[in-house]
């Protein structure tokens, strides 16, 4: 381009310049105070949305927790489907996860953990309690929750556990029931279920208690195997004897299906150790005159024999005399104030018994002037204490009573 061509086109520009400003309306102050306030309008309007924006997630979240949830509709029995955390690598072509196949005809077990204060509001049925007293029912029972203060007659909850006994998936209960009768009364262990309305039913007898052995039920545990548990004794406390000297022993029973059996623990019990074999024989009674004040006095000699392998630490010896034979002579002396305190029968508590041992002794007896005694028999026992006074075991009863004639 040539100098001259340059200076033609500013020249050009510069009358441009000129025409175009002196066109313009330059904004004065109120104008601009104009603008700046339509601006900041739009500012905040632009950041009202963003916030909406940002805010309204979360806030239809939350509101949609605060709805109650829908009831569950019904539930088709389908396959359950396991969805893989990690994706395939060769995805399938529908996009479906993988289905884990359950069996959709075995139903849902019901719940059969029932619970203490839910047992004792129910009416349960029960298995039949051993025959003879006491009469206790067996169908629509009311369950007593205390024992110690159960009427007689009546069935007390003991104890209760749980465990899935029949294998189905769902815990049961197993309760420990008395039947109430004097000190004691028959026991039974008892399983409980749920049918598929919620009532409570029995499935069975465990374990019961029987006039020879176990006589006394002591602890229930459930196991998670469905294993039940029981602690069961060879003797009942009562009558003089302590239920420390009892011999207990866990056992272990399992549903077949149709009854408990047995499937662990000890299955009998061995000889008690609080035992002994006490043997009594005794002589007739001969009635003679006392020629001193005209009564008839006499004696009755009995041999103890202790057959055992522990020792007695006392022998109590009972003679079941007609109430007009009273104790005379030295040798009641030892027996102490209640010999004849509680007739019929006199009584004499004797010395220890070393096993294999025996004594012997003869006790008088006085029949007042004019009484009379026609003739007759009676029993004379001897019964074996052990330490702090309780009595022992004697496996062999038979031989601790003999009778006597009295004349």
């Amino acid at each position: 381009m040539s100098e001259l061509e340059r200076v033609d086109l500013a020249a050009e520009f510069s009358g441009y310049r000129s025409t175009m400003l002196a066109e313009i309306e330059v904004p004065g102050p109120a104008e601009v105070r104009r603008t700046v306030r339509r601006r900041r309008r739009r500012h905040l309007a632009t950041a009202g949305a963003v916030a909406v924006a940002l805010l309204g997630g979360p806030a239809v979240g939350y509101a949609a927790l605060d709805r109650p949830d829908s009831p569950p509709g019904p539930v088709d029995p389908t396959p359950s489907v396991t969805a893989s955390r990690t994706p395939s690598a060769s995805p399938s072509p529908t996009g479906t996860p993988s289905a884990t196949t359950v069996n959709p005809t075995r139903p849902t077990a019901a719940d059969g953990r029932i619970s203490r204060a839910q047992l004792l509001a129910a009416r349960v049925d029960l298995p039949a309690w051993r025959s003879g007293p006491p009469d206790c029912p067996v169908s629509g029972v009311r369950l007593v929750g205390d024992p110690g203060t159960a009427k007689e007659g009546t069935n007390a909850l003991e104890a209760i556990d749980y465990a899935d006994v029949d294998g189905d998936g769902a815990t049961e209960t197993v309760a420990m029931l008395l039947c109430s009768f004097g000190s004691g009364g028959p026991q039974q262990v008892v399983a409980f279920d749920r049918d598929e309305a919620g009532r409570i039913v029995t499935i069975g007898r465990v374990v019961a208690t029987s006039r020879e052995k176990p006589q006394w039920l002591t602890g229930l545990d459930g196991r998670s195997d469905g294993t039940v548990r029981v602690e069961v004794a060879d003797l009942h406390p009562g009558g003089g004897w302590p239920g420390e000297w009892s011999q207990r022993q866990w056992r272990g029973y399992r549903w077949t299906g149709e009854r408990f059996s047995q499937v662990e623990g000890p299955t009998s019990f061995g000889p008690n150790p609080y035992s002994t074999d006490l043997a009594v024989t005794a002589q007739d009674l001969v009635l003679a005159d006392d020629p001193t004040d005209g009564s008839l006095v006499g004696a009755v000699q009995v041999r103890i024999r202790n057959l055992g392998d522990r020792r007695a630490d006392e022998v109590l010896l009972e003679l079941d005399l007609p109430a007009s034979l009273a104790p005379d002579g030295p040798a009641w002396d030892d027996c102490g104030p209640d010999a004849g305190e509680y007739r019929p029968p006199l009584r004499c508590r004797l010395g220890p018994i070393k096993p294999n041992g025996e004594l012997t002794v003869r006790l008088g007896v006085r029949l007042s002037p004019g009484a009379e005694l026609p003739p007759g028999t009676a029993p004379v026992r001897g019964t074996a204490a052990g330490p702090g006074g309780h009595y022992l075991i004697d496996p062999v009863i038979a031989n601790n009573e003999d009778t006597i004639a009295y004349r």
